[in-house]
């Protein structure tokens, strides 16, 4: 059976399914990880992302978190494109993030999900119930990253 001869995983899903797979995580001020899930899920909606984006920035930590494998994704009813962009968006061990970088801007589509991802990372809300010295480098790293992705003024 080829990927085309399956019928696609609905977003719904995949919601349940990455809800499901980041249940016991949760983020650096304690809150539960699907809430960052769902926000960046619904800021590639907001920003006329489509299906295909929308499932991957439900899947975007999936496999960088340990949470889904990489072999899970690839067997996965889901586009080639949202494999790719998940893909696309899972950091490697030691990885530079301009090499980071260079993947996001060549895999179609993935740039939105890094655009609303790094919106809600860097959210002052979400950033004030951090401790000042974690804020300080999160801080400067997503900066860091909106300036290699183009991203300035975001």
């Amino acid at each position: 059976m080829t990927e085309t001869d399956r019928t696609p995983l609905s977003l719904t899903a995949v919601e349940a399914i990455a809800r499901a797979a980041h249940a016991t995580q949760t983020d650096k001020a304690g809150r539960p990880y699907t809430e960052h899930l769902q926000a960046v899920a619904e800021g590639v909606h907001a920003r006329g992302g489509d299906n295909d984006q929308i499932a991957a920035a439900w899947l975007h930590d999936a496999v960088e978190d340990a949470a889904l494998t990489d072999h899970w994704l690839e067997e996965a009813a889901l586009s080639r494109r949202t494999k790719d962009i998940v893909l696309a968006l899972t950091k490697r061990p030691g990885e530079p993030p301009e090499t980071y970088a260079a993947r996001i801007l060549t895999t179609d589509g993935a740039l939105l999900v890094k655009q609303a991802d790094l919106a809600h990372n860097a959210n002052p809300a979400r950033l004030a119930a951090l401790d000042e010295a974690t804020r300080k480098r999160l801080t400067e790293k997503y900066a860091r990253m909106r300036a290699l992705l183009g991203l300035v003024g975001e």
